[in-house]
């Protein structure tokens, strides 16, 4: 397991690199600084970046056998501790560079994990970490064996080192299942809490964004929450929901949700998808994008394609620029707003440009009070599927082969349903 307790002296982190085909010096450069913060965040000092320009990653090291061996010494000579890769190494790479290093060697997503493991404060949030971690551990139990001869198994391998390596295995095993059990039931009480809230018909907004964007700063800021929000890469990852009400008397729930990341691990987004389904769910998207940063456009691009991943694709979604009140070149946030129409521009530490993010969401909202009913032939189960995701179902009946859904539901998609439209209905959510 990754250690998650305070170390007592600070880590040496050397980070590695590589410039492939189809990956700009720019784009690896980037995504260097990035992995910088993130082993700034989780507690490591960097004393030396080195990256390698080639085709692709070599099998035996990642890098060229070459590089690997020069930076045997480079480790020694700067006191590295823990070697850092920038993309995830295969069990062998791993096992390979560990043997020739004589060093701790990490991938981006075991320092990801590492990060989420500090952060989790919840049972749910500890229960989700340690599944991701036990499921990118399992192909790799074979690397704690490596002082033992016998693992290549067969005719005249077989003893207790192999013995041992099957007994962690099924032990690991053993507690994923109970991990996605236990997680299943958080799943279960989160549908629960949801169906309560659909009974209030409060319309409910997931905050979204690329970590260290600002959405706890917005959401403390809305709400009068106590969400901890600092410059740190993943400062929170547990959900916190809170209500407020808009200048209309409208009710809102708002939904923080955990951080988005380029190369973000899959076995992060299956493990948290009990705390993501709170994207999956919700009737509006807030998408806070971090203005002053240089990538913008790379930040939003993947936030764009985690959404997708969660299937919450097409979902009504509302993009708030932040971090305006540091901006060097002031024209940029009209810039923005004049690509994205829906959009509004702000500071959540200062407040700046709330009063239009408030009237800017009400508007978006508006759709909400519209309670609408629909008789869709079943035939027609994409476009069913599409109210579940993107809609606000209240109710769900079967006629024959008809669906008869009574629910809310965006602008754009009551156009797609009105040939279906029964009757509409204000509803009474002031």
């Amino acid at each position: 397991m990754i250690e998650t307790t305070p170390r007592k002296h600070q880590e040496r982190a050397l980070l590695i690199g590589l410039e492939q085909d189809g990956v700009s010096k720019w784009d690896l450069r980037d995504s260097m600084e990035e992995l910088r913060e993130l082993a700034s965040s989780a507690g490591a000092e960097v004393v030396d970046t080195v990256t390698q320009k080639l085709p692709k990653p070599t099998a035996p090291f990642y890098i060229g056998k070459g590089k690997a061996e020069a930076l045997k010494d480079s480790v020694q000579n700067q006191q590295v501790t823990s070697v850092i890769f920038n993309d995830e190494l295969s069990p062998a790479q791993g096992r390979n560079l560990e043997n020739l290093l004589s060093r701790k060697v990490l991938d981006r997503t075991q320092l990801i994990l590492d990060i989420f493991a500090q952060r989790a404060r919840s049972r749910e949030g500890r229960l989700q970490i340690e599944l991701a971690q036990l499921q990118y551990l399992l192909p790799r139990l074979t690397r704690m064996w490596s002082h033992l001869s016998r693992q290549s198994g067969g005719i005249g391998t077989r003893g207790p080192g192999e013995t041992q390596l099957e007994v962690d295995r099924r032990r690991v095993q053993e507690r994923i299942a109970r991990l996605e059990r236990e997680l299943e039931a958080v799943r279960k009480h989160r549908s629960v809490q949801r169906q309560g809230r659909k009974r209030h018909q409060w319309p409910v907004a997931a905050v979204v964004g690329y970590t260290n964007a600002g959405k706890s700063t917005l959401l403390n800021l809305m709400t009068g929450a106590d969400v901890l929000a600092v410059d740190k890469l993943f400062a929170t990852l547990d959900p916190t929901t809170r209500s407020f009400t808009l200048p209309n008397n409208q009710r809102v729930l708002l939904t923080d949700t955990v951080g988005f990341l380029r190369k973000l691990p899959h076995t992060l987004i299956e493990s948290f998808k009990a705390t993501l389904e709170e994207v999956t769910e919700a009737d509006l998207l807030i998408h806070v994008v971090d203005l002053s940063h240089p990538r913008v456009d790379e930040h939003m691009h993947a936030v764009d394609n985690v959404v997708t991943e969660l299937g919450a694709l097409g979902k009504q979604t509302l993009i708030v620029f932040n971090k305006i009140d540091i901006l060097e070149n002031r024209n940029l946030a009209e810039t923005y707003r004049r690509r994205f129409p829906r959009s509004v521009a702000i500071s959540a530490r200062t407040g700046q440009g709330i009063d239009q993010f408030l009237e800017i969401l009400q508007s978006a909202l508006g759709a909400w009070r519209l309670r609408s009913r629909f008789r869709v032939p079943l035939s027609e189960s994409n476009l069913i599927a599409e109210v579940h995701r993107v809609g606000h179902v209240l109710d769900l009946q079967y006629d024959g082969d008809h669906a008869v859904i009574t629910a809310h539901v965006p602008p754009h998609l009551e156009q797609k349903l009105s040939n279906f439209a029964k009757q509409s209905e204000h509803g009474d959510e002031t």
